[in-house]
């Protein structure tokens, strides 16, 4: 019993340090969430989600992201205009439709113009490797 339990607190104490991790990230969203509603309902619910899913959601894209080049630029242009509306929200009220609907266009702006891209350099490296190499069987028909 007492060498399972001495196997077990290393184990633990890593789940722990990652769900730590998550919570901090989730926190670290809240000014994000808050740039786009003062809702309380919405920004529970949405931490909560995060909290959930992040991890999860991080291992889904982490295989496709070397596809995704522009994905960077997009998620900087978000933060500045989340960061610009809640600096201008005492003067402009952006509704929280808009605010969805801008950070939906530049996050799936900047994913569809990286994929546009990754095609177009797959076809020209495609089209510089020239034919196929033919078949000894094609060779001989000849």
């Amino acid at each position: 019993m007492r060498r399972s339990a001495r196997a077990l607190l290393p184990l633990f104490l890593c789940l722990a340090l990652i769900e730590i991790s998550d919570v901090v990230f989730a926190l670290d969203s809240v000014p994000a969430i808050f740039g786009v509603t003062l809702d309380p309902f919405i920004v529970f619910t949405s931490n909560i989600f995060a909290i959930l899913g992040l991890r999860s959601l991080y291992f889904a894209i982490a295989s496709l992201i070397g596809r995704f080049e522009y994905l960077k630029a997009g998620l900087s242009m978000v933060l500045v205009f989340i960061g610009a509306k809640m600096l201008a929200a005492r003067w402009v009220h952006i509704n929280a439709a808009l605010s969805l609907g801008v950070v939906v266009a530049l996050l799936g702006g900047s994913i569809a113009f990286s994929l546009m891209k990754t095609r177009r350099l797959a076809a020209e490296v495609a089209g510089r490797a020239g034919p196929p190499p033919e078949s000894p069987d094609a060779a001989r028909e000849r």
